[in-house]
């Protein structure tokens, strides 16, 4: 039997744990102004290499409203090579105009200014002549982070709202219960989710992980 549209349904228990990192994340989360609960589809880790020794800094989750699932039908049955390798699906997640949000959780003592830093040595290339828009909102990101000392175990939320908008929530003390910052600039925000999900990723774990997460869901919704 078939389903009407894709939904994320593992029968997985409550926290899934990224293998590299042993970080927890809730399968379900739910969010301050997000319309409904979002589900995980994935779980990655960032390295950064320094004095050619790789450090783990963090690792991260993707969880998404599930009605943007019913939206990816034409890419069911295939593979997470195959979703994986496919910038339009990608495309397709960002442009639904539901709730996205990115977890990220440090696993080491970082100063905000440096993951700022490191932030937008990835964002702003993908920023190509950037508007006063653009700027303010780039602006706003970075002063979210700047003199900010980020422990081991702060949770960071990067949640699109929409292709315009995304909310920043920074919370050393479990989950928050309200976002920090406002990021409004479509160059800006779709340059961040470039980052994470594009051709060149931040995380590769990060992406193979919600690709295998898609193409699983794909398998268990339409081979019934």
């Amino acid at each position: 039997m078939r389903g009407k549209g894709l939904r994320i349904d593992f029968g997985s228990p409550e926290y899934t744990e990224e293998p590299t990192t042993k970080v927890k994340f809730q399968t379900l989360l739910s969010l301050p102004d997000c319309s409904s609960p979002l589900s995980l589809l994935g779980t990655g880790y960032r390295e950064k290499v320094f004095a050619i020794i790789g450090v783990k800094v963090y690792a991260a989750g993707l969880y998404m409203n599930q009605s943007i699932l019913s939206s990816l039908d034409g890419w069911k049955g295939s593979s997470a090579q195959e979703i994986q390798g496919d910038s339009s699906l990608f495309d397709s997640i960002f442009q639904a105009p539901l709730e996205k949000s990115l977890h990220i959780v440090l696993v080491r003592d970082v100063d905000g200014k440096i993951f700022w830093d490191a932030l937008d040595e990835a964002i702003s290339p993908r920023v190509k002549s950037p508007t006063p828009v653009d700027e303010s909102a780039l602006s706003t990101f970075r002063n979210t982070f700047q003199g900010r000392s980020l422990k081991k175990g702060t949770f960071i939320f990067l949640t699109w709202m929409d292709t315009t908008k995304m909310l920043v929530a920074v919370s050393s003390d479990g989950m928050p219960s309200a976002s920090d910052a406002t990021i409004e600039s479509t160059n800006v925000t779709s340059a961040l989710f470039n980052v994470f999900f594009g051709s060149d990723p931040v995380s590769p774990s990060l992406k193979s992980s919600v690709a295998n997460g898609l193409a699983k869901c794909s398998s268990e919704c339409y081979d019934l």
